[in-house]
């Protein structure tokens, strides 16, 4: 017996257990166990009746379980693919085609490319990736459009190069894709208005930023200045209005989440990423409050099992504190990882949400 394998009379006390009982399909693929007096070996999801603990030993890989000598279970098949990975696996086939295709395709087509139903795998495709086809779509074209433009292209070179086959079609979505008109983008925000305010809470200072479509930035620091020239690095060319008496109510009910966070955050977001950003993003707005989540887990959730570095840049980027609860994403030991506004806040704002729940 390994290291990696627990046996009686730990293993009732062992939180993968519960996995076993819930029967977790995220945790297939992660964990195997054993059964003494059925000679088996099955993955955590299995459908089987729950073995007396007293009888399982518990396996961090496939080989462990295999050393027992017993048999694979032939309900769960724990040799081969689970559901929850050939579920992600069909889902990643078919974001592929999405950001591979010159144009964008209709759910039907999509459906078809992996056998299924179009029923279905909408529902499939939601709820591995946190989207829909279509926003996930229009995601991926934002991003090429935001791509295009800041490599110098034309609105319009632009335009064609993501995909958009008309003038029209492209305007109508333009301004939801980027935030604001196509123009001001490549200017890097030239007259789009951002009202935003500094005020000091436990955490820190906080700075609040707005644009007409919601809250635009989040940022926490000890530097109150230093976050005013953050907000201004990010949009270069935007006109910047200080805080004004009606703005005052905005950033107080945030500072008033940031110290009672069962008060809730319901304001509108303006959320500007790439593809891949805005699906992480999504995800880490999916984990309840109290609640925590590995990079690993956030990547199997999108649909891309194999990006967990990718994920933790994501949520390094990531430009609304809080309301965007990247601070809920730890690493797989369990351990705090590094936060862009420090591991001290993350552990304050976690204890806090926890004391709440």
């Amino acid at each position: 017996m390994t290291n990696a394998d627990t046996h009686t009379p730990d293993t009732e006390n062992d939180p993968r257990w519960l996995q076993i009982v819930a029967r977790d399909k995220q945790a297939d693929g992660h964990l195997w166990y054993s059964v003494a007096t059925t000679g088996i070996y099955c993955r955590p999801s299995c459908p089987s009746r729950t073995a007396n603990p007293r009888n399982v030993t518990l396996h961090d890989t496939l080989e462990s379980a295999r050393a027992t000598g017993f048999r694979p279970c032939r309900r769960c098949n724990p040799e081969g693919s689970s559901s929850n990975a050939a579920n992600a696996a069909l889902v990643e086939q078919a974001c592929r085609l999405i950001e591979g295709s010159e144009e964008p395709l209709s759910l039907e087509t999509l459906a078809a490319s992996v056998e299924l139903s179009s029923g279905y795998f909408h529902r499939l495709f939601k709820a591995q990736t946190g989207l829909t086809p279509k926003a996930y779509t229009s995601a991926h074209l934002a991003r090429k459009v935001r791509d295009r433009l800041a490599e110098g292209s034309s609105v319009t070179t632009a335009m064609y190069d993501a995909g958009f086959s008309s003038n029209g079609r492209f305007y109508e979505q333009s301004s939801a894709m980027l935030g604001m008109t196509p123009g001001a983008y490549k200017s890097g925000g030239a007259n789009e208005v951002l009202h935003f305010a500094v005020a000091q809470c436990s955490l820190g200072a906080i700075l609040v930023a707005t644009s007409d479509k919601g809250v635009a930035s989040i940022l926490l620091g000890d530097d109150p200045e230093g976050l005013v020239r953050d907000l201004e690095d990010r949009f270069p060319r935007a006109t910047l209005v200080g805080a004004d008496a009606g703005y005052e109510q905005m950033i107080a009910k945030v500072i008033g989440f940031v110290e009672a966070p069962n008060l809730g955050l319901d304001l509108p977001l303006d959320v500007r990423g790439t593809a891949f950003q805005q699906r992480v993003w999504q995800a880490l707005r999916d984990i309840p409050r109290g609640e925590t989540a590995t990079y690993a887990q956030i990547a199997r959730c999108i649909g891309s099992p194999g990006a967990a570095r990718a994920v933790a840049g994501a949520c390094a980027a990531n430009p609304i504190a809080i309301a965007i609860p990247c601070h809920r994403v730890i690493r797989n030991d369990g351990t705090l990882s590094g936060y862009r506004w420090g591991v001290k806040r993350k552990r304050i704002l976690l204890s806090r949400e926890a004391e709440a729940t």
